[in-house]
């Protein structure tokens, strides 16, 4: 499908015009956080203390509570909400799970949030308690909450807010997939994002309200299919493909805010490394005549809240002696950056899926696949901690053997790179074994052109109808990211091995300094 893209310049005209009447209103938001409540380096994982104090570091809660004290003083009318993934990322999450999240959103006066995939990491249950402790509404539109009683009564589709004397309805939106990337249950069903997002426009135009925005954890292009499917949707706040949308930095993916027909869409990364800011105008019949601005840099030129640094401070204390442990040594840094890893073998994926198989070898492991989707961070040259690994590897996932033959291998592989366009986090990182693949072929339709499995030999081709036995994660293994053919109980299969990010540790311990490194087990044709 083709889209109309709006540049910057082109909404920048829009401005002209503007009347008396008409409506202004500022959106702040942020999306994707992923925990990172203490300020992040330039690899996105935790920056030191001396490295913050030299001005090296970026975001952090306490950077934010400040920004966004300033964005309101700056707009008469202003909102503040997120795109969604709050959880998962850092120690903090997995020590205190949706505690902090709550804390801080509370402290920053967030007035909505959409559901991300990762909010449901550790099912409804822990969900559900965040929402007990928040004092916003969560929203969800494209999914079936009715046979989940921790949900069923409190997640709703939309709501309506008040800002300066004007209505504006608010509409939350996850990913589709959602079950292949998470554990949500078996009683919560997705669905179409175009329908479920125009099906709340269409309530909430009946109840008077003609000011619509969508909190979208959906990633980019299904944000500007969403925009061109409906009608009706003003801004669409977005979040999931940690987009970095801009008119003025290097690398970003679109302008800011991309319009397709009417609608403004917005993204800011993630990690709370910017505050994006949106200032919209809307005439009295409540269409955009107006839509500029630009995501804000949390750089060491926002000044850190001091009572938010020392909350952060003291939520540290348990966590740091876990942290602090220093594990091993890199050589130089070892990028593990999304947007290699989830296209391309990269360096994060070969230390990761070489740690697995080599810590299951003796058990007549031959293969290793990992999904770049559980690789969350680089790591920086220097001495490595705890903290860093568990930075890369925050999801607790555990390794999985089970056997699987030739042509389920080559299934998966299938299945790894189905959604590369999408940079989708199923792309697999492998160990044992190589593959070339040609995105020329359409997806699940033969792009894997050749398998070579280690042997003693050297590398042999894969045979289809032999059996192999592979280590993966346990999160992998049950089927997420879409590798349905690695789950079920006919595979002689053990879930329970040791903590991914504990064997990588140990790996990179026995191998320090470690050389990170690709050697071409992946080739794109």
């Amino acid at each position: 499908m083709l889209f109309r893209l709006m540049t910057s310049a082109a909404a920048l005209g829009l401005t002209a015009g503007v009347a008396a009447a008409d409506y202004t209103l500022t959106i702040l938001h942020t999306n994707d956080f992923h925990a990172r409540f203490e300020p992040i380096s330039k690899y996105d994982s935790t920056c030191g203390t001396e490295d913050n104090a030299e001005g090296k570091c970026f975001g952090g809660s306490a950077r934010l509570v400040r920004a966004i004290e300033d964005a309101r003083a700056r707009s008469d009318n202003a909102i503040l909400v997120d795109g969604g993934d709050q959880f998962q990322g850092s120690l903090f999450y997995t020590y205190y799970k949706g505690k902090v999240a709550a804390e801080m959103m509370n402290k920053m006066g967030y007035d909505a949030m959409t559901v991300g995939n990762h909010e449901f990491d550790d099912g409804p249950e822990v969900l559900r308690g965040f929402m007990d402790a928040v004092s916003f509404p969560v929203l969800m539109s494209n999914a079936d909450v009715s046979r989940e009683e921790l949900l069923a009564d409190t997640l709703q589709k939309s709501t309506v807010i008040e800002r300066g004397g004007e209505k504006l309805g608010l509409i939350g939106l996850t990913p589709e997939d959602t079950r292949d990337l998470a554990s949500p249950g078996p009683n919560i069903t997705f669905s179409d994002p175009v329908a479920a997002v125009q099906g709340e426009v269409d309530k909430l135009t009946e109840m008077g309200v003609n000011k619509i925005i969508v909190l979208s954890h959906s990633g980019y292009g299904v944000d500007q299919r969403v925009a061109a499917g409906t009608t009706g949707v003003d801004v669409i706040v977005g979040g999931h493909s940690n987009t970095l949308l801009s008119n003025t930095l290097d690398g970003a993916a679109g302008p800011y805010p991309t319009m397709v027909g009417d609608t403004a869409i917005v993204q800011a990364y993630a990690y709370g490394k910017f505050l994006g800011e949106l200032n919209v105008t809307f005439d009295d019949a409540g269409k955009v005549v107006s839509a500029v601005g630009e995501p804000l840099i949390m750089d060491a030129t926002v000044e850190e809240d001091g009572d938010t640094v020392a909350r952060i401070s003291e939520l540290a204390g348990p966590l740091d002696e876990i942290r602090n442990r220093v594990v091993a040594a890199a050589a130089t840094e070892i990028d593990g950056n999304r947007d290699t890893c989830r296209v391309q073998e990269c360096q994060m994926g070969n230390l990761v899926a070489d740690a697995m198989l080599a810590r299951v070898a003796d058990q007549g492991v031959q293969i290793a696949i990992a999904n770049s989707g559980g690789l969350r961070a680089s790591i920086d040259a220097g001495e490595v901690t705890m903290g860093e690994v568990l930075t890369v590897l925050p999801f607790q996932n555990t390794l999985s053997t089970f056997q699987i033959s030739g042509e389920g291998v080559i299934a998966a592989l299938e299945n790894g790179v189905s959604e590369v366009e999408e940079v989708k986090g199923r792309f697999p990182q492998v160990a044992g074994l190589k593959f070339t693949w040609d995105p020329s072929v359409a997806p699940n339709e033969g792009r894997i052109v050749e398998v070579l499995v280690a042997s003693e030999e050297g590398f042999v081709p894969i045979d289809p109808a032999a059996t192999y036995t592979v280590v993966t994660n346990d999160y992998v293994r049950k089927g997420g990211d879409g590798y349905d053919m690695f789950s079920g109980d006919d595979k002689n299969a053990y879930d329970y091995g040791p903590d991914l990010a504990d064997v990588t540790a140990e790996y990179l311990a026995v191998n320090a300094p470690y050389q990170p490194y690709v050697d071409g087990r992946i080739v794109r044709k």
